[in-house]
């Protein structure tokens, strides 16, 4: 059967988990069914490798993934196919931003995640991924975002209301799923991106298809094509039902 979407670009925290961080039977059900119809499922996410791959592995997943917000794509798992890294000058001044505001930080090597309370003194000899804050403190928030952007050369998004998430510049998930869709020879007119927050924005953008989840952020809600319903309603299935598995 001819499919007029070859690939499902699939966002995890707030779209294929539900809130427990579980995937529902319900969801594995259609996701193994789409695949079994020839269509690509691509986990699309701000986790890093170790901690995307075992939904990967629940789902019998061999295709291409995107993590760490777009700065690693993989060919298949455990087969990285190219990687982007921080300015470890910008990580360091992002370090003494969080500890001047006082916000709660993280950021991910190639090897590891670093925090609040266990950060590294050697942080011009470490490769870096992606670095974010989370504050609940709008004010506070907002003047961690203008600090950033007079530092330049970073592309910031967030993964929740709370937070901001920080990866080189012209790095996100788009260009990520651009990457898979090279490796697939497939064009992007061809990807439905599935998502809920600002970090899986210019992927819904630019997709054949761009779906919003009912528990989405409001600015994702308003750029996707499409809205279903939430990450605990089983909005994929809505997704590949409906939208994906039908002749093109």
């Amino acid at each position: 059967m001819d499919y007029k979407y070859r690939l499902l670009a699939l966002d995890m925290d707030g779209t294929l988990l539900q809130d427990n961080h579980e995937i529902s039977d319900e969801t594995v059900k259609w996701i193994k069914e789409a695949v079994r119809r020839g269509i690509y499922v691509c986990l699309s996410t701000g986790r890093p490798f170790k901690d995307a791959y075992p939904y990967a592995k629940q789902l019998e997943l061999m295709t291409p993934m995107v993590t760490v917000n777009g700065s690693e794509v993989w060919r298949a798992p455990y087969e990285l196919h190219r990687r982007a890294l921080l300015d470890s000058k910008l990580v360091k001044q992002m370090h003494e931003l969080a500890v001047e505001t006082g916000a709660w930080f993280w950021a991910y090597t190639v090897d590891r995640l670093y925090n609040d309370t266990h950060w590294i003194d050697d942080v011009e000899g470490q490769e870096w991924l992606k670095f974010g804050y989370t504050t609940e403190d709008d004010e506070v928030r907002h003047r961690i975002l203008m600090s950033l952007q007079d530092m330049g050369g970073l592309e910031i998004t967030n993964s929740s209301p709370y937070n901001l998430e920080i990866n080189p510049m012209g790095v996100n998930k788009a260009t990520g799923i651009r990457q898979v869709c090279e490796l697939l020879g497939i064009e992007m007119s061809q990807v439905v991106a599935v998502g809920d927050s600002l970090n899986d924005l210019a992927v819904i953008q630019q997709a054949g298809l761009g779906v919003a989840m009912g528990n989405a952020q409001q600015t994702v809600k308003d750029e996707a094509d499409l809205v279903v319903s939430s990450n605990n309603e089983d909005g994929i299935v809505e997704v590949i039902r409906d939208h994906i598995l039908i002749e093109g």
